[in-house]
């Protein structure tokens, strides 16, 4: 059975950093793209980032370039987000999220339908 379990969230003060973790179970995830994406409260949920499954495409939402990291250990079957310079709008629940689909094998696009399976999400919370 397909799982993905998030960790790492917290709490973590403005300009602070955090890594999270997507472990993958059931699937092997450098067969699969994947999306970081997050749900602030009141909000829609929004891309943040993504790997294809070739993982030579990456991509950034606007907001976070330069200061998120997405990268995969095909080894550990984990995909990290390494999030610095945290400001209090990156205040959300981060989920990650796979999908095999061979479009998505050259790149990826920050659509949450692209991808089918979902983790139970990790919280992050950017406050002093």
């Amino acid at each position: 059975q397909l799982q993905l379990v998030e960790s790492g969230g917290g709490l973590v003060q403005p300009g602070g950093s955090l890594r999270l973790s997507c472990v993958a179970s059931g699937i092997t995830l450098v067969n699969h793209a994947i999306g970081w994406f997050r749900q602030a409260p009141g909000k829609e949920r929004e891309g943040v980032s993504c790997v294809s499954t070739s993982g030579a495409w990456t991509s950034y939402a606007d907001s976070v370039k330069g200061r998120f990291t997405i990268s995969r250990d095909n080894a550990k079957n984990t995909v990290y987000l390494q999030m610095n310079s945290l400001k209090p709008e990156d205040t959300a629940v981060y989920y990650c999220a796979a999908d095999d689909n061979e479009l998505l094998f050259r790149l990826c696009v920050l659509r949450p339908a692209d991808f089918g399976s979902w983790g139970q999400g990790t919280q992050v919370t950017v406050s002093s």
